[in-house]
Parts: structure tokens; sequence; C-alpha cells
């Protein structure tokens, strides 16, 4: 097997499982983009087993601390072990993330469970040259209607892979209904935001809704309205949908429609909206704010802090006294630390003190890897503005 030497000192000397290009000492072998390469240290001890790809900046990425093959018997495996997690932890198996990447083991693949209906992602060329495999892996254990592929994502450029997406296994399942929590809400697989539905948001929807009972409620950025039914259901005394995009907001509105609930959804930027609403003196006393990822890269970073900047700015001004604001954020590049600052940063802007109440993360089903911390992404908190200050 060909293979890596890396460099004393490099990320994966505490923990990590990538391995940049300016961490590499030295090749030995031929190692071939989309192949195993053995990763050993100056003293030619073993480091483990990881996929190789010249064309990308993380050019190795470990799946294996012994010598190891991707075959068959292996996805298998690491599929037995991570189900076994997630029915340890009670985590609900028949809606949910069955596979998070390197916190699976399985480095850039991703599988999310929609009842019978799956959705897998491969965002690593090699393991994209094996989804065959992982195909017949899922079918073993399932039996699944069917396996889509949502391989649109813009990360699978940086492997050098084009975006595609398409039926693997069965039919296409066109729009179904999940259901969570008591509420039922329609998906697209093949068209619907991410993999169909925001599955590392489940636990937190319930979260907020306990704090909508009585409550004039406005949620940003709604998209098929998770937030805004759950604290309807909840007893909030009105809530108001807002989102750009005129197909989320006719979901959302179908989606309250098809669970008996009333809310009022507008399809509007969110910046305009909140300024509109300042201008109106409109208040609320709870806001919801989980905006698309501002992000993508650690580049980008100081366009998305202003950005974060505003839309906290904004709301806090339309908050009651002792109203509430739920928070989030879905780029790791955004960490715990930024994402605090930039909401302090608000809230001297704005002349508010707020009481930290609650912080939210993604659910169990998207574990997290303590050493690899690109694997916690989502990130929220609830603020309670203290009254008289």
């Amino acid at each position: 097997m060909a293979g890596l030497i890396i460099q004393p000192r490099a990320r994966l000397f505490h923990g990590h499982d990538w391995v940049y290009s300016t961490e590499v000492l030295k090749t030995f072998g031929d190692p071939q983009d989309g192949e195993l390469v053995s990763l050993k240290d100056g003293r030619d001890r073993m480091l483990g087993t990881a996929i190789y790809n010249s064309r990308s900046q993380i050019i190795a990425r470990r799946f294996s601390r012994q010598r190891q093959d991707l075959d068959l018997d292996f996805f298998k495996r690491r599929l037995q072990i991570a189900m076994e997690y997630r029915r340890r932890h009670g985590l609900a198996d028949r809606l949910g993330r069955l596979i998070w990447s390197e916190s699976d083991g399985l480095p850039g693949v991703v599988v999310d469970r929609y009842e019978d209906d799956f959705v897998l992602q491969t965002l690593t060329l090699a393991m994209d040259k094996r989804k065959h495999l992982l195909v017949q892996a899922l079918v073993d254990a399932f039996q699944p209607r069917s396996i889509i592929e949502r391989n649109d994502t813009p990360i699978r450029k940086a492997e050098g892979m084009e975006l595609v997406c398409g039926v693997l296994y069965g039919e296409d399942p066109g729009s179904g209904t999940i259901t969570t929590d008591g509420l039922k809400f329609e998906v697209n697989l093949l068209t619907g935001q991410k993999t169909g539905f925001y599955l590392d948001q489940l636990s937190n929807y319930r979260s907020v809704a306990r704090h909508a009972k009585g409550r004039s409620v406005l949620d940003c950025f709604t998209n098929q309205g998770a937030f805004a039914l759950s604290c309807a259901k909840a007893g909030a005394k009105d809530v108001t949908a807002v989102d750009i995009s005129a197909g989320a907001v006719e979901l959302a509105q179908k989606n309250a429609v098809a669970n008996g609930l009333a809310i009022k959804a507008v399809e509007a930027n969110v910046f305009d909206f909140l300024h509109e609403r300042e201008k109106a003196e409109a208040t609320y006393d709870l806001i919801v704010l989980d905006p698309p990822s501002f992000t993508k890269s650690k580049g980008k970073i100081s366009d998305a802090l202003r950005g974060y900047k505003e839309i906290h700015l904004r709301s806090l001004k339309l908050l009651k006294p002792d109203g509430l604001l739920a928070t989030f954020c879905c780029s790791h590049h955004m960490t715990h630390d930024l994402f605090m600052g930039v909401i302090n940063e608000a809230a001297v802007d704005a002349k508010k003190t707020l009481r930290l109440m609650e912080t939210y993360s993604q659910g169990l089903d998207h574990p997290i890897i303590s050493t690899i911390p690109e694997s916690g992404y989502l990130r929220g908190f609830l603020f309670e503005l203290v009254p008289g200050r």
C-alpha cells in the first residue's frame, strides 16, 4: 500500500483524523486519488489507514488506526456500530441521521433515514467510488423502499467531483409526509433542503417550543415551518413565520393546515422584514433565528459576523421586556466564542442586557468527536431580555 509520512506536530498526533497537504513530510509508493494510503510517522510507525485525494486540501482522511480495506464487510461493520450507538441512546430509528461522516468512522459519508426511504451523500472521492458498497450494506441491513443520492452540496467540488442527485435503489418516493413530536411535515428527498428536512434540529424544535405558550412568536428563516408549528402546537398566542423563499412559505402554510394549526406565513427578506417591523414599532415575546450558514469557509468569517450582528441587533429591538431570543448558527467556522461574541456586540449596541437561559447543539444522532471540532457545527442559545436595564 502506498502511503504518507506525516510531519511531527501534525493534528493527527492530537487525535484529529485529517491530514492537510502541508502536514505531509513525504510520500512513498504511488498514491492514487480515491484509493487507500497508509499513514506513518518519521520512525516508520503505523498511524492508520486513510483515504487519499491529492486534489483536496485535506489530502488524507484517516478511518482506522490499523491497516484496513474498504470492502463490503467493513461498511456493514461500521453501519452496525452506528446503529448500536443510536439504539443504545434511545434515538429514533425511523427518522434521523444514521451515519455522520468521521463521527461514525466513514469520512464524507452521510446517511439519513426517513422511515423506509434513505438519503445517501458521499462527499469524499474514495467513498463516492464505493457508494455501490454503501448501497448494498444499507439494502442488506434495512431492505429500504428507496435510497436517494443527494450529492448536490458544493463541498464535493473541493474533492474534484460533480454535483449529482438521483435514485440509487428503488424508485423516487416523491413528496411524502414525516411525523415528529406529533407534527406532520411534507418532505421531498430529492429536492428539499439538505436531505429533505433539518434533522439536526429535531430536539431543539421541542426545546424552544416549551417557552412558547401564551407568547407572540416570530420565526425567522422558517423553511418548512418547524419552529413555527412547534410553537403553535405548544400554545403560542400567535405565530408569524418568515422566509425569502416563496416555496418555503407555501410549504410552511401547507404544513400548518395539515396539522390544524394557525400561523401567518410571510414571504420576505428577513433583514428587510425586521427593519420594517422595527419602524412599525411591532414587538414579540419570542423570536427564533435559524438562518442558513452565512459562511462555508474560514475566509468569509468577517462577512458572516456582520450578517449575524445585524439580524441580532434588529431582533433585540423587537423583543418585549423579558422577551426570549432563540438563535442558531450552523457553521463550524463560527465557534461558540465567536457566535456569543457577536450576539453580545449586538446587545451592547441595542442597549439591552441578555440572560443566558439554555444552550443548544445538534442531536445525538449527529455525534461530535471531541478531537474533531468540525464534527460539531450546530450551536444555539436561548436568551431572556432583562427588563429595566
